[in-house]
């Protein structure tokens, strides 16, 4: 049987790639799925759904849908509900190389969606192109395509964007908080915690909970030069939350976790 020639087999690919615009529900990720869709009209749009990310976001992805003209697909994690049920299964929270909640709750379901041949369509803004070239390096294999990167677009750029389209935007944003992320998120600082004590008291006691039962903290506090836990039942009243905290990377590629914290 006469093999395949070279051209025909790339011919056929290109037929059967497909453009993948990963939607976090950020306006970063908005405003990066409607420039790819001005480059590759067929492209799919996917949202990978935490279960633990505030109610709004379903709002703004409905909004984003109206302008984007198409449908986004929504995918979850089939064992997991949200990231509570992670920490309560696992047993696991946090550790220098990153969250189970991502590793289950978003890394998974990417890996179960995406084919090897897919263009990927990623939110990196201008700020984060460090971060861009050490994730390419180490996944030299994917095929990706960064547009806010590629037109030196920011994090504020976006917001803007967003704002002139007519599109409200998340109440996280409105908030104070940095990234739209999920309520309660394991990699977060003291003023971001802080900020998640006055607005969200309830999943704050949750994780506060979580921690004293783990017997492990998100937080360090120096005692005599020392590094110690610092539990979130014992987070000072008078956090300045008046500016927004670090930025807490809780992308689909965050660090993996490490199984003993």
């Amino acid at each position: 049987m006469c093999g395949m020639n070279m051209a025909k087999m790339q011919e056929m690919e290109e037929q059967f790639r497909r453009v993948v615009c990963w939607f976090s529900c950020g306006d970063a990720s908005a405003v990066a799925t409607k420039l790819a869709l001005a480059k590759y009209p067929d492209a799919i749009i996917a949202y990978i759904d935490t279960g633990s990310e505030h109610e709004d976001n379903r709002r703004f992805l409905h909004d984003c849908e109206k302008w984007f003209g198409k449908q986004i697909y929504i995918l979850k994690n089939e064992i997991y509900a949200d990231t509570w049920e992670v920490f309560k299964v696992t047993r696991f929270l946090v550790s220098p190389l990153g969250a189970r909640c991502t590793t289950e709750l978003k890394k998974k379901v990417r890996q179960k969606f995406e084919r090897p041949s897919d263009i990927q369509i990623f939110g990196y803004t201008i700020e984060e192109e460090e971060r861009l070239e050490r994730f390419k390096q180490n996944n030299p294999e994917m095929n990706i395509e960064c547009p806010l990167i590629d037109r030196k677009l920011s994090k504020s750029d976006c917001h803007e964007i967003v704002a002139q389209a007519g599109i409200e935007i998340p109440v996280m944003y409105k908030l104070g908080f940095r990234n739209n992320n999920c309520i309660g998120c394991p990699k977060g600082g003291q003023k971001y915690w802080g900020r998640i004590r006055k607005h969200f008291k309830k999943e704050f006691d949750k994780m506060a909970e979580i921690e004293r039962d783990l017997d492990v903290a998100i937080n360090k506090k120096l005692v005599n030069g020392e590094r110690v836990k610092l539990f979130l039942d014992e987070l000072p009243d008078d956090i300045d939350i008046t500016e927004p905290e670090p930025s807490i990377s809780c992308g689909l590629f965050c660090g993996q976790y490490i199984e003993e914290d």
